[in-house]
């Protein structure tokens, strides 16, 4: 979108507030509007204020990305504003624009095997070239473990191998790994622990790569989407896919799971989580980087899960998570002049808001992140916790 469809774009019957309003908002989680701190925001354009009235996250997102304002660490920007819950205290402004919004996660089922491609499409599709040099050598697109790691590449195989670990995995066993990725855990647990894999995945682009990568090893890697699962395995394992399930699906998820996993088999899930149930996701994430995404509370989960499994660990170390995020932020930064002349500059405000403003969501406390293993209910043997 350009500064002038920015500018011109036909506003929604809501009453303009004072720039005050925001000022004052600004004020409770100490930000300033074209102050000296590097976390305040810098205004280009004095039509970002109605944009923030009009459209909330979405006009403030796209405003950054068509450089009507700019800051100086959009991560502690993000930290201060969410920890303040400046997203919660702005919402009577934005509340009707947005109800649509809301009665669609509500009503639809954003997440229906018809749009289960989608996010592979327009997410994990856009370029193997970005990933591969955003992420660690396993191309591992979820949170690393930092216990005793100093830089990504460890944390990612200390991540690794503490799923291991929790699944108990044993050579010739077989594991079913339910977004698979560009196939860096199903590569991992074949050469390391001796397993036979099936990795699934919605994206073309993540199958062409992963198979690739696993090429010589025990591993098959399906474009697939999870409800259409057959076979048995003695375990099955989910990395960073569970955000795209939706709550209307997650009984159906768990089903599949129960149907697929052995008796005394293990399920390890690793998901995003939040801190209190909610029928929203954020309108600029659901348009620009996850469509039709939607993260989990705990309650949520629990409640998909009860009747189905016992839940045997769960262990959360959500902090990892802003850490991981920042260590991408920098290697994309620094291979962006390989990738400009593709992509262009409002690709990369774009993935910057995105990465930096997610790890100010953890860092604030509102994001978590969970590894829960779960046993079929009358599971015979006893679960001891490798953490």
């Amino acid at each position: 979108m350009t500064h002038a469809e920015v500018t011109t774009r036909q506003h929604y019957d809501i009453p303009p507030a004072p720039p005050t309003v925001l000022w004052d908002l600004a004020n409770e989680a100490g930000i300033r509007f074209n102050g000296d701190a590097p976390w305040d925001i810098q205004i280009h354009d004095e039509c970002v204020y109605d944009l923030i009235f009009s459209e909330g996250s979405l006009g403030f997102g796209e405003a950054y990305m068509d450089g009507l304002w700019d800051c100086g660490r959009l991560d502690e920007l993000f930290h201060r504003l969410l920890r303040a819950d400046i997203d919660t205290k702005i919402g009577k402004w934005t509340r009707l624009r947005f109800l649509g919004h809301a009665l669609r996660h509500r009503l639809f089922n954003l997440q229906s095997s018809r749009r289960a491609f989608q996010v592979g499409e327009r997410h994990y599709d856009i370029g193997n070239d970005v990933f591969e040099t955003m992420l660690d050598p396993t191309m591992s697109y979820s949170c690393g473990y930092w216990r005793d790691a100093t830089n990504l590449t460890q944390a990612q195989f200390d991540k690794l191998d503490l799923i291991c670990r929790k699944l108990d995995l044993q050579p010739g066993e077989r594991l079913l790994e339910i977004g698979c990725g560009w196939g860096g855990l199903a590569r991992f647990a074949a050469q390391h622990y001796g397993v036979d894999v099936v990795g699934i995945t919605v994206s073309k682009e993540q199958q062409k790569l992963a198979e690739d990568r696993c090429a010589g090893l025990p591993v098959t890697i399906e474009l697939k989407d999870y409800r259409d699962l057959t076979g048995t395995y003695d375990k099955v394992v989910s990395v960073g896919m569970f955000e795209h399930v939706g709550p209307k699906n997650y009984p159906a998820y768990f089903e599949v799971v129960n149907r697929v996993l052995k008796d005394d088999g293990l399920f390890l899930l690793h998901t995003i989580g939040v801190t209190s149930t909610s029928n929203q996701t954020d309108p600029w994430i659901d348009k620009y980087i996850f469509p039709n995404g939607k993260i989990p509370s705990a309650q949520e989960i629990t409640a998909a899960v009860e009747h189905r499994f016992a839940i045997a660990d769960w262990h959360n170390f959500g902090p990892d998570y802003d850490r991981t995020l920042m260590a991408w932020w920098g290697n994309f930064d620094r291979a962006w002049p390989q990738l400009s002349n593709k992509y262009g500059n409002r690709f990369y405000r774009m993935w910057k808001y995105y990465l930096l403003s997610c790890a100010g969501f953890f860092r604030s406390g509102q994001g978590q992140l969970w590894q829960v293993v779960l046993a079929k209910n009358g599971r015979s043997s006893i679960y001891e916790s490798a953490r």
